[in-house]
């Protein structure tokens, strides 16, 4: 399975609910790459193991990893005792506001339900309450493509089809973690980010403008995102956001080719990693 990024062009954090989560009016996309892959295959009943190759950075390869709760709730859902050997390979960097984890998970509910047969078979709105269990942001990328994401971002709103957007998506060399981002919101009192930058035309018509209400959290957490996405403006000639609750900074491009060039500045000049992607129609793909 293929999990592909999650973008978020516009997040506007509208306060906190009643549960204690943030209520969210936000435009989120598939995007790929950066990608993860996952290939789970059955084995002895009851257990499940975990194997990790790629950037895993602090990832887990423990019971707490969002991939192995993800298999248990829905094994757990359909009344299998199941067992699973998970390879998950990762490319979406840990902490980089690019849904990596929820990413794995939805992989994971939709390749452990392929293995699933008969009354053990959970139906697709069965899966999506799994997700909406696991995290916010995993029904969205359990479906993919493109929609607006609210509640607390379980509830979704598709918007496609839409045109190709391509991206170019830097990755500094530091983490965030979004807790600590939402955390800072509300120590702030609840900021509205100013900064924005044009919408690409596949979208205009949705939002002429994006912005991230958590970029000033993000940059309380973490100093070095100002400076960060000011040389990555400088080299690329472009008006960068924060993606999700950072680290990552992205920006659109009207061609691949000028994304490859401003990818390749940034990886010269400033050694941070970058990705030209695209927008996706799902946000799980068979491999």
């Amino acid at each position: 399975m293929r999990a592909h990024a999650k973008l978020t062009l516009s997040l506007r954090v509208l306060g906190v609910l009643p549960d204690g989560y943030h209520g969210l009016d936000a435009l989120a996309v598939s995007v790929s790459p950066p990608l993860d892959t996952i290939e789970v295959v059955a084995t002895h009943a009851g257990e499940i193991a975990l194997g990790l190759s790629g950037v895993t950075g602090t990832v887990p390869a423990t019971a707490d990893n969002l991939v192995v709760r993800a298999a248990r709730a829905l094994l757990r859902r359909a009344g299998s005792d199941l067992g699973l050997a998970i390879s998950l390979h990762k490319g979406i960097p840990a902490g980089g506001g690019l849904g990596g984890g929820s990413a794995d998970a939805a992989a994971t509910l939709v390749a452990v339900s392929s293995l699933l047969s008969g009354a053990g078979r959970v139906d697709r709105a069965g899966l999506l309450a799994v997700a909406a269990e696991l995290g916010s942001d995993v029904p969205f990328c359990v479906e993919g493509g493109a929609a607006w994401m609210r509640g607390r971002g379980e509830q979704l709103a598709p918007v496609g089809p839409l045109d190709a957007v391509t991206v170019l998506i830097v990755v500094p060399d530091f983490r965030i973690a979004t807790p600590d981002v939402y955390r800072a919101w509300d120590q702030l009192g609840g900021p509205s980010s100013t900064r924005t930058i044009p919408a690409p035309p596949a979208v205009v018509h949705l939002l002429p403008e994006l912005g991230n209400d958590l970029e000033p959290a993000a940059e309380r957490v973490e100093p070095r995102l100002v400076g960060a996405r000011a040389e990555v403006e400088r080299v690329t000639g472009r008006p960068f956001l924060v993606a999700g609750s950072g680290s990552s900074l992205w920006t659109w491009f009207e061609d691949a080719g000028s994304a490859e060039a401003a990818r390749t500045r940034v990886e010269q000049d400033l050694g941070f990693v970058a990705h030209v992607g695209v927008t996706v129609p799902k946000g799980v793909e068979i491999a």
